[in-house]
């Protein structure tokens, strides 16, 4: 079975120590409880950045034009008691946009700072590759998840250098 493809956004503003990240608290479905970043499934004939474009909109209400995202990492998830939660992971990071945070019926956004994110709250595989992300790396990933369903039991990380 392939891999669900899916899109995350890692929205920010600010610079230096005011560094904010919007994440949301989970609503409903995988993850519910969770403080996640907006994103979700690709629709049938989208590209991973046509599906972020669409989250950011339908989860916090922003507008992010398409060439404004820039591509972080992409992330390979691996549940091997549950192969039929395998997801590949599109991540990308947006610094402009247009609007202010709303809530909607999947999360309730809010901003976070970078210096103080809300570790407690998010999935515990964010430590390893989030921090690698908001210090420019750009990267693939493959995260292998143990039976408990949270738990990092691999992780594999190939650095993309210049040539």
């Amino acid at each position: 079975m392939a891999a669900k493809r899916t899109s995350l956004c890692l929205i920010s503003r600010g610079d230096g120590e005011s560094a904010e990240l919007l994440l949301g608290l989970k609503k409903t479905g995988f993850g519910k409880g969770r403080i996640v970043g907006p994103g979700g499934h690709l629709e049938p004939g989208e590209s991973a950045a046509q599906c972020c474009v669409r989250e950011v909109v339908e989860e916090v209400g922003l507008e992010i034009e398409e060439g404004d995202l820039v591509r972080a990492c992409g992330v390979l998830f691996r549940f091997p008691t549950r192969p039929e939660w395998d997801l590949h992971v599109a991540v990308f990071q947006a610094r402009r946009f247009q609007g202010e945070p709303a809530e909607s019926d999947e999360l309730a956004p809010a901003w976070y700072p970078i210096a103080d994110l809300p570790w407690h709250g998010m999935w515990p595989d964010e430590r390893l590759w989030l921090p690698r992300v908001l210090a420019g790396e750009v990267f693939e990933a493959e995260i292998t998840i143990g039976a408990d369903e949270e738990t990092v039991t691999n992780a594999v990380f190939h650095v993309e250098h210049d040539a």
